[in-house]
């Protein structure tokens, strides 16, 4: 524990820090600096050093931006003007990181993990919790929550007070919401947009990603903005959903090039565009129109095939990538291959993918069969959901999220006769701890320290927020979870604090339930109530280039760099190019005269490396007396009624079936 010296000690003539320095980075030296006027904490571990280079300090040691330190320099109220509420003791629990459990106490005080040890030094007037046979967790970070927007032509039942209220009340103190701007419309100004709407509500901290729906210079322009003003440092690029958000190859190529340059995280939805819409185009036209359709037009080959691709992509343009919504075992496979080769590929998959299967969207009640349209679909397959649990409990994929996105009956009802016009979207932001503590922990897919990597930690490190977030440690924000892992609740829309009008896990009996969640150092919820104002989360600015997805990917540029052939240049002569449609095409001779033919080392002989095939139809060495012949294929099950074409003494005539007869005698 970092010893802090108080105003009255002095040290160089000035109140003063103890500080720490670094094998390879360095906080702040102590004989360089001294401080003036306030008394400071600053707050490290013997874990997890501070991971900020030298070059972000200035002259005098002190960071020039707080935002790139991973434990700022924070002021400290005197404690006689802080609320005895503001100091909140958890005593007698385990506490659950993602690498360890430990029975500790933790003292907060100020928002911040002040203490974690055992019999702490604590003033007077704190609030004690006593979390005897209890676990204490990070607070749970829901990478994929949809609030306050329109999608589909129909609002989400949601907005960011009743959002982030109900994932306060599930054991989530921070949401990230995405930012969907209209096609050709501003970045800036959806952000902008989404940001006061946010902010006024917010129950707890919440940062943003904003949506890539189209490409252009203005767009690369906005993303740098956004990410050097703004405090953003993700971006989701989508493969699906053609004529609204859907990226071309090139163009997701440049997008993946930008991210990498500005240090973002890319977030990639991976379906094949045109493909789901040919299908869904089949599925109508055989008279497929209800929720079944869903799972029929978008095929788990095309969620694996695009995985391929956008992993073959962000691989050429040398970006760590980040795929969302995988919902398939062959996408989950596509990742572990990819991930063995040495690929910096991470990818999150949703609670629904991970509990239920596809057969839900052949129910006999159309509204239960809507209710659980999300794309990609759930899968028809019974193994898959066990599968992905297995795949988060190996660290295959990274972080499971919500993906909440509520909308009620009538408004799914849109598509009561076209399945394409259902708005995508289920609710489970509240419900997300429990049920996979429920289908993961319990039954044993992943430990209590995986649980918390793959609702907290990992999601924390990939968005550049950890230690801050997603660690039990001294220092770091007080986003605290009491978590009773014996404790049970039954799951239903009639109690349920988040929006929507059905529950994809009605009836479900959990164990795990947050007793305590405390955000920022505030007790906001407890035994069931719920106790914080709207408005009172903020904005969580982030920083770029984490290193949990950029360090490799920084070393590989250095070692792995292309480099040309040092040569003397070619002197010789260079042919003349026929500047024409047919040149242009690669269908002619390479000097452009296409008078002149390769020449035959042997006449009658066909040479089998040389391609014999001409656009018009005829022979490079049909001017050689052969005879005639004539090879007929009928397929299985009868002749083709095409048009037999007979070649004799190198003309090609029209037969009919007397003179195939014929040929066939020969």
């Amino acid at each position: 524990m970092l010893s802090i010296l108080h105003p009255h000690h002095h040290h160089h003539h000035h109140n003063c820090l103890v500080y720490r320095s670094h094998n390879h980075f360095t906080i702040h030296v102590c004989s360089a600096i001294s401080l003036f006027l306030l008394s400071y904490q600053c707050f490290s571990s013997s874990f997890y050093p501070s991971l900020s280079p030298r070059s972000s300090l200035s002259s005098t040691g002190v960071r020039t931006d707080p935002r790139n330190s991973l434990f700022n320099i924070r002021p400290v109220t005197h404690p006689m003007t802080m609320a005895a509420n503001m100091r909140i003791l958890i005593k007698g629990g385990k506490v659950v990181n993602d690498d360890f459990t430990q029975e500790a106490d933790v003292y907060i005080e100020n928002g911040i993990i002040q203490q974690v040890g055992k019999e702490l030094m604590i003033p007077g007037g704190a609030k004690v919790i006593d979390a005897s046979g209890k676990l204490v967790l990070p607070g749970g970070i829901d990478t994929s929550v949809h609030l306050e927007q329109t999608f589909m032509n129909a609002s989400i039942q949601e907005d960011f007070y009743s959002g982030t209220k109900a994932a306060l009340m599930g054991g989530t103190t921070m949401v990230m919401g995405l930012v969907l701007p209209e096609q050709h419309c501003s970045l800036l100004d959806a952000y902008e947009h989404c940001r006061a709407l946010a902010d006024a509500k917010a129950c707890c901290d919440y940062a943003l990603h904003v949506g890539v729906t189209w490409w252009g210079p203005k767009v690369r322009s906005e993303m740098e903005t956004l990410v050097r003003e703004h405090g953003v440092n993700s971006f989701q690029m989508f493969m699906a959903y053609k004529d609204m958000m859907m990226l071309r190859d090139s163009e997701l190529y440049q997008t993946l090039q930008t991210c990498k340059d500005i240090g973002a995280v890319a977030r990639v939805h991976a379906e094949n565009g045109e493909l789901v819409a040919e299908g869904a185009k089949e599925a109508l036209d055989l008279g497929i129109s209800g929720p079944e359709g869903i799972e029929i037009s978008r095929p788990e080959e095309l969620e694996s095939e695009a995985t391929h691709r956008a992993i073959t992509i962000a691989n050429r343009a040398r970006c760590p990538i980040y795929l969302v919504n995988v919902s398939s075992m062959a996408a989950g496979d596509m990742i572990s291959a990819a991930k063995i080769q040495g690929k910096v590929v991470h990818a999150e998959t949703t609670v629904a993918h991970a509990v239920l299967n596809g057969m839900q969207y052949y129910h006999q009640d159309w509204s239960h069969a809507a209710a659980h349209v999300i794309v990609p679909p759930l899968r028809l397959d019974p193994n898959t959901p066990n599968y992905l649990m297995g795949l988060l409990g190996n660290d295959t994929l990274s972080v499971v999220a919500s993906e909440h996105r509520p909308f009620s009956t009538k408004q799914r009802a849109l598509g009561k006769e076209d399945f394409t016009k259902i708005p995508h979207g289920v609710a489970g932001v509240q419900d997300r701890m429990s049920v996979i503590w429920e289908r993961g922990v319990v039954t044993g897919k992943m430990d209590e320290n995986r649980f918390v990597a793959v609702t907290s930690s990992n999601a924390a490190k990939i968005y550049n927020l950890y230690p801050r977030k997603g660690r039990i440690i001294a220092g770091a924000d007080a986003d605290v979870v009491v978590w009773d892992p014996d404790a049970t609740k039954t799951i239903s829309v009639s109690t349920q604090v988040q929006g929507g009008d059905f529950n994809l896990y009605e009836g479900l009996r959990c164990h795990g339930v947050p007793l305590v969640t405390i955000s920022r150092g505030r007790l906001v919820c407890e035994n069931g109530a719920f106790m914080c104002a709207a408005g009172s989360g903020k904005f969580y600015p982030q920083r770029t280039f984490p290193d949990y997805l950029y360090k490799k990917m920084v070393q590989r540029e250095k070692t792995q760099g292309y480099k040309g052939v040092d040569r003397d240049p070619y002197s010789g002569d260079v042919a003349m190019v026929a500047n024409t449609m047919k040149k242009e095409l690669g269908l002619g001779p390479i000097d452009g005269d296409s008078s002149k033919l390769v020449p035959r080392g042997h006449q009658g002989v066909r040479d089998l490396h040389e391609s014999s095939f001409s656009l018009s139809g005829s022979q490079v060495d049909d001017h050689v007396p052969k005879r005639s012949s004539a090879r007929i294929l009928a397929p299985p099950g009868g002749r083709s009624s095409g048009i037999c074409v007979f070649v004799s003494n190198g003309q090609a005539v029209p037969c009919g079936d007397d003179i195939q007869l014929l040929c066939s005698a020969l």
